[in-house]
Parts: C-alpha cells; structure tokens; sequence
C-alpha cells in the first residue's frame, strides 16, 4: 500500500488482526526485516510496517531526514491506518523514529519496545564517525552498505548467518545514495531522548545483545535503570531479530498485551 506525502509516496503493509503493532526497521534496512516475525505475531496483532524516508519504496523529502521528519511520516500512515494508540516496536534507526514520535505525540503511543536501539544521543566520536560515513558513501555506496551490513552482527555470528547477511545486503544496496545520507545526518544531529523514555508510563522494554558492535550492552543497561526500562539480553549482536529470532519472538509474545 501507499499513501501520498508531501510530493512522494510512503510505502506500508497491514497485516493480521488485533492490538495494533508498529514496526519500525533500522538504517538501511526496510520493511521485509520484519516478515519472518510477523509471521509469528500476526496470528494475534495488527502488524503495521513502513518504509521509513528514504528507505525501501519510500523515496527522500529532503537532503536531511531528522527523526522527527519520519515520525511525522508514520503518524501520517497511522493517521489513515488505526483508530487506538499502538505499541512500536523499532530496531537500531527505527527505535530513535519512535522515540521521536513518543516526544511529538505522546498520547499516541501505548508501548515502546526498543530493538537494539537507544534513547540517548550520538557521542561526539559517533558523530565523527557518521560524517567519515558520509564521506565514504559519496564515493562508493555499495562498498560501504556491504561493509557497514557485515558489521552489524556479532563476529562469531558472521559465518553462521553468511546466507542472510548477503540477503541484507542485497536489500541494502536498494537503498539510494540521499536516503543514506539522509539518514545518516538525521541520527548525527537526534535529540536526547533519555527524559522522553523516563516519563514514558507505558509499558516500555529494552532488547539488548550481549555482543553488539554497534551499542554496547553495559550502555544498555545503564540506560535501563536511568530510564527504569525492563531489559532483555540477548546473546548476539546489532541484529537480534535474526541472530536471536526465537528468543525476540517469544519475548514479544510474552510483553505484548
């Protein structure tokens, strides 16, 4: 399905019946991250996910997608989409849209579920780091989605899931060079979303993998007890949906209300 938004079109499934559900997916990835799971929980939600701004089929509105730019761009699907609040669910980029989100339109939202993803900002060498991406990506885009696809997972996991990172990156290098960048400057310059969580008074929970080279999991633990958040730790690394997708499953079944 599509939604016509400001001169593009925001890509988007509905699937199954139920409490609504919404799935958010991360940097360079699209809404098919979430298939094998929706698989599962489908039977009792309503599984809404959307190609974010510049991701999968839904094309760029401008040269920077701040977080808040594509939770306007979701509100706008749900808008048309569900009468009830829903609980998100986002991984890694999909879970600062949903903070962002929370901020902008709190009585909208009734459950939060971050999925290796974090309610604080970049770091000033993070910040470093995503400016050197951009650099990088300027000149060679498929190099660096296949670089940046591999380094998601944890390194004893890399051989074992050969076959679904090539599939990732495969879906990766979908991804235009502005939806890229766009993306990057936005997580370079998100808000501090740790007051946000905090006061959140809904049930909230956050997935973190004990080997994830992307947030580190004492990181997730501190921001647990800040935020007074239930945590689940996961043995793998950045992409706990397929690296520990029993386990996400089961966890989500058991959360969910």
């Amino acid at each position: 399905m599509t939604l016509a938004y400001k001169g593009i079109e925001i890509n988007y499934n509905i699937t199954g019946k139920g409490t609504p559900l919404v799935l958010l997916h991360g940097f360079l990835e699209n809404l098919k991250m979430w298939d094998e799971i929706i698989a599962d929980i489908s039977k009792k939600y309503t599984c809404i996910t959307i190609d974010l701004l510049g991701h999968g089929n839904t094309d760029c509105i401008g040269y920077i997608h701040r977080m808040e730019d594509m939770a306007h761009a979701v509100k706008a699907v749900l808008d048309i989409s569900i009468n009830t609040p829903p609980v998100f669910i986002g991984h890694s980029m999909g879970g600062y849209v949903s903070l962002a989100y929370l901020d902008l339109f709190p009585d909208k939202i009734s459950g939060l579920i971050l999925l290796n993803s974090t309610s604080f900002p970049d770091s000033e060498e993070r910040k470093i780091n995503r400016s050197r991406a951009i650099s990088i990506v300027k000149k060679n885009p498929n190099a660096y989605t296949s670089m940046a696809i591999a380094n998601l997972f944890a390194e004893i996991n890399r051989e074992t899931y050969k076959n679904e990172i090539e599939k990732i990156k495969n879906e990766a290098s979908r991804t235009p060079l502005q939806g890229i960048i766009a993306a990057l400057e936005g997580m370079k310059i998100r808000k501090d979303h740790t007051e946000t969580l905090h006061k959140f008074e809904g049930d909230k929970i956050i997935f973190s993998g004990k080997k994830d080279p992307v947030l580190s999991y004492q990181q997730s633990v501190n921001e647990s007890e800040l935020c007074k958040t239930n945590l689940i730790v996961l043995n793998g690394g950045h992409m706990s949906h397929i690296e520990n997708k029993q386990d996400v499953i089961k966890s989500l079944l058991d959360f969910l209300p």
